[in-house]
């Protein structure tokens, strides 16, 4: 079993899988996951929680495609928080999950005011040596990658700067978010660009703008687009997220189909226009320059 919050499966949470496969198939164990939901952080200060890069949904689909058999998602609620690291020990990983090989990164802190550590955790498997609760304790350092230390929040500052070559690298994969295509207000079908509206669950995200994507779940292969994330301060105040893709060259009945949308390239941020003909302007510049991109990199 390992434990953290992998927030994005980055690099740095791929090599610990990585491991703990390895030694899952050497003790012909299954290999397990315990992950907390909501992050520790967002239940203690919501107002300055860092933004998740993925959902639990996400979170689940990237641990699956890395080996993983198990993943025990454990609530974060007061008396979790309030729970000493020898009880947190002992009644969820030996009484509760029967854990015999243990992985946590070095810096690994649990329990009570963050009081548990690695040498709380290497006490207890002293003491349950030679017993049927026996487990063993292995710690791995942080990963870096062309010199950087790979983390969720390096992979939050990519994506802030528009750096999705760099988030890429750093996550082993191009950012995506999944979500279930909703109907929208069809305003894209009436300035002559209609969308796929991705339900968004999450009021916050680490990125925002215009991009090139593409769409996984509609075709045998991947659908090249140009994708619209943001707040939309064209056309209406105050609104809420919104995950909108225009697909090229695609026609059929896309309504609550699940899709990936995979962000390769930022072609611009956000902008408010003076009016819905400046918008239909700029929305084809956007359109030419992703088909542009796209076709550059042989994605189209």
């Amino acid at each position: 079993m390992t434990i953290g919050n992998f927030d994005g499966v980055h690099l740095g949470h791929r090599e610990m899988l990585r491991r703990l496969r390895d030694a899952a198939d050497a003790r012909r164990l299954p290999a397990a996951v315990l992950t907390f939901e909501p992050h520790p952080r967002e239940f203690f200060a919501p107002d300055r929680a860092p933004i998740r890069l993925t959902g639990l949904r996400d979170k689940l689909r990237l641990l699956s495609s890395c080996g993983v058999d198990e993943v025990h998602v454990c609530r974060f609620d007061y008396p979790l928080a309030q729970m000493l690291p020898e009880a947190f020990i002992d009644r969820i990983l030996v009484r509760g999950l029967a854990a015999r090989w243990i992985q946590v990164g070095d810096d690994f802190r649990f329990g009570a005011r963050r009081g548990g550590d690695i040498g709380t955790l290497r006490a207890a498997a002293a003491r349950l040596g030679g017993t049927p609760e026996a487990f063993e304790i292995e710690a791995l350092s942080s990963f870096r990658f062309d010199g950087l230390r790979v983390s969720s929040t390096a992979v939050r500052e990519a994506l802030a700067a528009g750096d999705l070559s760099l988030a890429a690298a750093l996550l082993g994969e191009p950012y995506a978010i999944s979500g279930r295509i909703v109907h929208g207000d069809k305003l894209g079908r009436e300035l002559g660009f209609p969308t796929a509206n991705v339900w968004v669950p999450r009021p916050y995200l680490p990125l925002s703008g215009i991009f090139a994507v593409r769409v996984s779940g509609l075709a045998e292969r991947p659908w090249p687009g140009v994708a619209s994330l943001g707040v939309r301060p064209t056309v209406k105040a105050n609104g809420r997220t919104t995950l909108e893709v225009h697909l090229f060259d695609f026609s059929g009945d896309v309504y609550g189909r699940r899709v990936k949308v995979d962000f390769l390239h930022k072609l611009r941020d956000e902008a408010k226009y003076d009016g819905l003909p400046a918008l239909i302007r700029q929305i084809g510049i956007d359109c030419e320059q992703a088909r542009a991109w796209l076709a550059a990199a042989n994605l189209m």
